[in-house]
């Protein structure tokens, strides 16, 4: 047996709060919302992607967010797009060389730690 990719992130969300979720992960992040099928569309959350990326917002009832465990994005462009998080009002950590990219972290609107690496920069 081999494992051959990872299908989706998971990541939990309070309930009712598809709107600031679709404004980060749309709005910021540049994905597009797909829909949820319809067994599970009732459970509240949302699912995202944007070519093979996949995030499932899951609605937690006893929701806490994810401090430290959490995706790590490849982006085209990272200083735009932390420029576009800092206009939305989002904090961005100032990025930093970890070995041969350049990274940074900031937390979607309900403190879920995302990693974003930049695509372009490579020694």
């Amino acid at each position: 047996m081999t494992l051959l990719r990872i299908d989706h992130v998971q990541l939990a969300m309070p309930a009712g709060e598809e709107v600031a979720a679709r404004g980060f992960y749309v709005g910021c992040l540049g994905l597009t919302e797909t829909p949820k099928p319809e067994d599970l569309a009732g459970r509240g959350g949302a699912w995202f992607h944007s070519g093979s990326v996949h995030v499932h917002l899951g609605v937690d009832p006893d929701f806490r967010p994810a401090k430290k465990a959490h995706p790590g994005f490849v982006v085209k462009e990272l200083t735009r797009l932390i420029g576009v998080l800092r206009a939305a009002g989002h904090s961005v950590d100032d990025p930093v060389r970890m070995g041969d990219v350049s990274r940074t972290f900031v937390h979607d609107p309900f403190g879920n730690r995302i990693e974003l690496i930049d695509a372009t920069v490579r020694v």
